[in-house]
């Protein structure tokens, strides 16, 4: 067995993997080159994943990654000491030794999590348009769309936004005819492809207040990164919806952090569980786009890693930017499967001493073929590895247990409560109104308070008596953002009325960017 403080003394800012004839490590300066962690059904692909998300969240960087089975909860909770893992420990030659880590769930669903949000605007065309599965000419039409939102300042933040404006720009087609023609059946398919999205329970997802991004990169008060777990065993009923919104979330993460070059350890790892998905009847386009996106975002910090059964699933032009990897065990009973063997076999730095290709159908549960990047970016020699042992809790945790993990939350009543403001649905129907001459009467417009503050327009400018209540919100809104030294922490009251003029803000103050950057797949595959 080998000597325990030999691993203690060459760990320091590398994760460990596992052993092989020495330790193999993850360098955490290489932890933002991507990786990818593949194999067959039920040969540990889960388990190597959870001991990364513990390693980076040990040295102070925050993760996301999909609950596609429910296993990852258990990171919340402290090992239970099974057999199985104790033995594997002692095998490597470590300690094992229980833990459990900061954790905040998330449910685009709303179930069982934090709800996440964005708005239609956020989305852009290019993404949504993958999402409904348009055709060209319904895409071109979507994009008018939001060109007139733009022009117009119609926000676009829900679903049945976009319903309005599409009946807006179909029984005004004349109107529009500089962007070509519009016919009525192409507004018909696209509202039809909006009702299968929103019976997939996209509903629940599009709106406000929406995600700040940023609430994925928190450490907690032992300096531990922050384990973002979102919650699709659900959610993988609808295979496009879980595609796009984790598309979406890298697009944003690209958009919005800033250029850092190569830092000491990356600020956020996302893991893309099923990444088959992402890439399954893609336009060319779009995997011109994501091949751009995963080779840039490194630069801000971001890892990605792909969780996948076979590594043919993954483009060659993505792949070979997946510097650390870890294959688990393949099965090769028909031809297709002997070819895919010998595809992930040639992807790794050969070994002289080692058949990979033999080896990948020999590995048993727990076991992968490991190479990683060397300080100096270079991957290391092929080696049949045996996986370390997770800390935290292998498997799913109980409802109590996760309501309590969520009582506990530090996004606790930011997002839990939806907004709907003012935006294109209103705004049309108000104008709609005013044609018809039936008006809505003062007493009976909706609240500012319910919905956040009104666009301004020329078309609807502020009262006398808005204006006034905008200059008390914005003393209440000084308030909540400054906290004096001593006082008490906000109540999740509080920090969902802040959450809802953020959002707001953040809305209106972005709309003219967004026209600029919110189509960043696009404008990358031009």
């Amino acid at each position: 067995m080998a000597d325990p403080s030999t691993h203690e003394k060459a760990s320091a800012g590398r994760i460990l993997v596992g052993k092989s004839d020495k330790y193999e490590y993850l360098t955490l300066r290489m932890g933002n080159r991507h990786g990818l962690i593949a194999g067959a059904t039920g040969t540990g692909k889960t388990v190597t994943l959870q001991l990364l998300a513990e390693g980076f969240s040990q040295a102070g960087t925050s993760v996301f990654a999909a609950d596609i089975k429910g296993d990852l909860a258990g990171l919340a909770m402290p090992g239970e000491g099974k057999p199985a893992l104790v033995n594997r420990a002692a095998e490597i030659g470590i300690p094992y030794t229980p833990d459990r880590f900061p954790v905040v769930y998330w449910d685009l669903l709303a179930e069982q999590g934090h709800p996440i949000r964005a708005t239609i605007s956020d989305m852009g065309p290019l993404l949504l348009a993958r999402l409904l599965d348009l055709n060209e000419v319904q895409e071109g039409v979507l994009n008018i769309a939001f060109k007139l939102s733009d022009e117009q300042g119609l926000l676009l933040l829900d679903l049945k936004d976009l319903r309005a404006l599409l009946q807006h720009i179909g029984d005004n087609a004349a109107q529009f005819r500089q962007y070509g023609n519009i016919a009525p059946a192409t507004i018909g398919a696209i509202q039809r492809q909006l009702l299968v999205l929103e019976n997939q329970g996209a509903t629940q997802f599009f709106g406000e207040p929406a995600l700040d991004i940023h609430d994925f990169m928190q450490t907690d008060r032992d300096g531990r990164g922050r384990i973002n777990i979102l919650a699709a065993d659900k959610l993988m009923r609808s295979p496009r919806l879980y595609a796009t919104f984790l598309l979406w979330m890298l697009s944003e993460l690209f958009e919005q952090l800033p250029e850092i070059g190569d830092p000491d350890q990356p600020k956020l790892v996302f893991f893309f569980d099923e990444a088959h998905l992402l890439f399954d009847n893609a336009p060319k386009s779009l995997l011109t786009a994501i091949e751009q996106v995963v080779r840039l975002i490194r630069s801000k910090g971001v890892g990605v890693y792909f969780v996948t059964q076979n590594p043919a699933d993954i483009p060659d032009t993505v792949l070979g930017q997946l510097g650390n990897r870890a294959q688990h065990a393949l099965r090769a009973f028909t031809p297709r499967d002997q070819k895919a063997v010998k595809v992930a076999a040639s992807t790794f730095r050969q070994n002289p001493t080692l058949d990979t290709e033999t080896v990948i159908t020999q590995l048993g549960v727990g076991e992968a073929l490991v190479s990683m990047l060397d300080e100096k970016a270079m991957p290391e020699m092929v080696a049949r590895t045996l996986i370390a042992p997770p800390a935290a809790r292998v498997g799913p945790v109980t409802p109590q247990e996760r309501a309590e993990i969520i009582q506990a939350s530090p996004v606790l009543g930011k997002y839990d409560t939806a907004i709907d403001r003012d935006s294109a649905f209103e705004i049309l129907q108000g104008r709609v109104n005013e044609r018809m001459g039936q008006a809505a009467a003062p007493e009976s417009r909706p609240k500012w308070g319910q919905y956040g503050t009104q666009p301004n327009t020329s078309a609807n400018p502020p009262t006398s008596e808005e204006s006034g209540w905008l200059g008390g919100l914005g003393q209440v809104v000084g308030g909540l953002f400054t906290r004096k030294p001593g006082s008490k922490a906000l109540s999740p009251g509080e920090i969902a009325v802040r959450s809802a003029v953020q959002s707001a803000a953040r809305s209106a103050g972005t709309q003219i960017a967004h026209a600029i950057v919110r189509n960043i797949f696009g404008s990358l595959s031009k």
